[in-house]
């Protein structure tokens, strides 16, 4: 049932002071946000209370909708104490309900019971088992959206920035599962929000996925994580497994193109690029200044491009892959979220792109670790030689365990990979500055050797 507009005022005040200081939030900490509520519905009644909201924010001109699980409760406990949003109208406290693990149980339930309220559907995968009833946990905000992992079995993330439309990290996963792929976690059920209710008016005519769940592996480790311990090690060793996380990669290609196609571009399309990616570099340059000094440098790779050369491919990608994307299980390297770049519009997160974007972002996470590292000791010359030989010996693993599957090595595409790992660097700027201006050296940095 939907929830009464009777408090809307009062709580959309609330949530533009609060908004804005979430991780997953696309403006900058602290601005003024205008909030507009176009979806309340009532998931469950009693102490504490669920409903479900989308939130329209308007900042800059731009309208962002954002889901917020809306916990109500006459008095917020301590451990729910950094969740809290703000005290409501009748005295009750509002926060949000993806920290309350008795809240998030009521959405991992609903789609084992198929439940649907109002606009909002919960779905399972056919044939996918669903427990309900199985203990929550929240994972820290440490990405564009919010996780929640069930017992030992299911993680459910909750899509913050909901798009109508066709989700890539519920359709690709679905897809490669149902072939057999073993590189992918399966898919047990997801949630959304009717087509045209609240959600994104460009796709009015497709339904929002606000939540995917998925089969959950314990005792596995994000790569990430594995490639800092490696650093810390004495010798800093992770090639073997870089070297197996290419040969995964290129698999996962390999199966993208067998399920959803391939084409070759046209020099004008690859023209095209080079001066989409110019364009985008433009634009980067007026919101962050520090990237002028490696312009012209980056646009001539960029420019590269449109010269005559071999013929390039493009398919369904994962769009935005890193060491954070994937897990090391007991079955070896398996591919997360592929969701793509949030900020990103979601036909272009589904459009085709070369398979060649993949390996930069993967070769730019190899450089980001070991970067990550020397902020905290700059100007350390023993710390700086070995991160960039574990770099360098990582990348050349990595390329090499690619080439061992798709017998191509990505070191000889020529300025494609180049251009594209360029192209990575500067987004990473831009978000840099956005969301950890402390992290900003780490892409400039590698912009500075790049644009050589």
């Amino acid at each position: 049932m939907r929830h009464p507009a009777a408090t809307h005022g009062a709580l959309a005040e609330l949530l533009a002071a609060w908004l804005p200081a979430q991780r997953w939030f696309a403006g900058s900490a602290g601005q003024a946000a205008a909030v507009r509520i176009t979806s309340d519905v009532l998931l469950a009644e009693g102490e504490p209370e669920l409903r479900h909201l989308i939130a329209h924010v308007s900042v800059g001109g731009a309208s962002v909708a954002y889901q917020v699980p809306l916990g109500i409760r006459s008095h917020l406990p301590d451990p729910l104490a950094a969740a809290a949003i703000g005290t409501l109208p009748d005295g009750r406290i509002g926060y949000d309900a993806a920290a309350d693990p008795e809240l998030t149980a009521v959405l991992l339930d609903a789609i084992a019971a198929r439940r649907t309220a109002g606009p909002v559907r919960f779905a399972a995968v056919p044939d996918a088992v669903v427990e309900p009833g199985l203990a929550a946990r929240t994972l820290p905000a440490a990405t564009s959206n919010t996780s929640v992992v069930f017992g030992d079995r299911a993680i459910l993330k909750l899509l913050r920035r909901p798009f109508a439309g066709h989700h890539p990290d519920l359709e690709i996963p679905a897809t490669l599962a149902a072939a057999g792929s073993a590189l992918v976690a399966p898919p047990l059920g997801w949630i959304e929000l009717a087509a045209g209710d609240g959600g994104d008016a460009e796709h009015g005519g497709l339904p929002a996925v606000l939540g995917i769940a998925s089969q959950f592996f314990p005792g596995a480790a994000d790569g990430w994580s594995l490639a800092l311990a490696s650093l810390h090690a004495d010798p800093p060793d992770f090639a073997p497994q870089a070297r197996e996380l290419g040969a995964a990669t290129a698999q996962l290609h390999a199966e993208l193109a067998a399920a959803f196609g391939t084409r070759e571009l046209t020099r004008s399309e690859l023209a095209e690029l080079a001066d989409a990616m110019t364009a985008e570099l433009a634009d980067a340059v007026a919101f962050v200044p520090q990237l002028a000094a490696y312009q012209a440098g980056v646009a001539a790779w960029y420019a590269r491009l449109a010269e005559p050369g071999p013929p390039v491919r493009v398919q369904r990608i994962h769009g935005d892959y890193h060491l954070a994307q994937v897990l090391r299980t007991g079955g070896g390297w398996v591919v997360l979220d592929f969701e793509g770049e949030p900020s990103v519009p979601i036909e272009r997160r589904r459009a085709f792109a070369p398979a060649l974007r993949d390996v930069a972002g993967m070769l730019r996470s190899f450089d980001y670790a070991a970067r990550h590292q020397l902020l905290q000791r700059p100007g350390d010359a023993r710390l700086e030689a070995v991160a960039a030989e574990w770099v360098d010996r990582c990348q050349r693993a990595f390329c090499a365990g690619y080439a061992e599957v798709s017998g191509a090595d990505p070191a000889g595409s020529g300025p494609l990979l180049r251009a594209l790992t360029c192209s990575k660097a500067v987004y990473e700027a831009v978000y840099e500055v956005r969301h950890r201006p402390d992290w900003l050296p780490i892409p400039l940095g590698a912009l500075a050797e790049a644009a050589r």
